[in-house]
């Protein structure tokens, strides 16, 4: 069942492309602007990227998570999600999953140009690859929460960034932190297992909060 979630999302989101582009668009201009706006300085660059990186990279997620179960709520089809045989805790984590795959993994495939752009070195660029590979999945699992609480209003965007970015705010210290530390030539490890920690916390517990605010939404 779980993999059945997983292509019918990814089935519907090839239908609707445009609903993958744009955030992969918003972010590459974002990293894309920094350089062009304060110079093309290797240094500086490279001293901005962690921050510059993750700022994109959670904005960009914002700006995807809103038709995680949107487009469900909007034709009905959310309700039958919820009347499937499989624990309703899995058919979030099989959306969240597929979300993640449309919009979090191609991030992780833009780190290349990314450091590119940023005048960033290997080492530094492997810090951006794992931080993006633990980070963004977490991004998914903690706003689909928001998303479930704020799936039956209209314009429940701003709402959604209030609620979602002060959670934000740990991925974002701890992979802005990796980065750094990996342009000064240190290891970064330990930021690493605290990503890693977060998204095993956030991959156990999101599901189920998730599937609880979604019963609250639709009642």
């Amino acid at each position: 069942m779980f993999w059945l979630i997983v292509r019918r999302e990814l089935r519907m989101a090839w239908r609707k492309r445009a609903g993958i582009v744009h955030p992969l668009w918003f972010f590459m201009m974002v990293i894309t602007l920094f350089p062009l706006g304060i110079g093309p300085e290797p240094r500086l660059l490279a001293r901005i990227a962690p921050g510059v990186v993750w700022v994109a990279a959670l904005l960009a997620s914002l700006l995807a998570l809103e038709r995680l179960f949107r487009d469900d709520f909007q034709d009905g089809s959310l309700e039958q999600l919820l009347l499937l045989p499989a624990p309703l805790p899995l058919t979030v984590f099989g959306k969240v999953f597929a979300h993640w795959l449309i919009s979090g993994f191609p991030l992780l495939l833009l780190s290349p140009l990314v450091a590119l752009l940023l005048s960033l070195n290997g080492w530094t660029l492997l810090a951006v690859a794992l931080t993006l590979l633990l980070g963004t999945p977490t991004l998914s699992l903690i706003g689909a929460i928001g998303v479930a609480l704020t799936v039956g209003l209209g314009k429940g965007g701003v709402l959604l960034s209030l609620l979602l970015l002060p959670l934000y705010i740990p991925v974002l210290i701890f992979a802005a932190s990796a980065i750094d530390a990996a342009s000064m030539g240190l290891a970064f490890d330990g930021h690493l297992a605290l990503l890693g920690a977060l998204l095993a916390g956030s991959a156990t517990l999101a599901p189920f909060a998730t599937a609880a605010a979604l019963r609250v939404s639709l009642q």
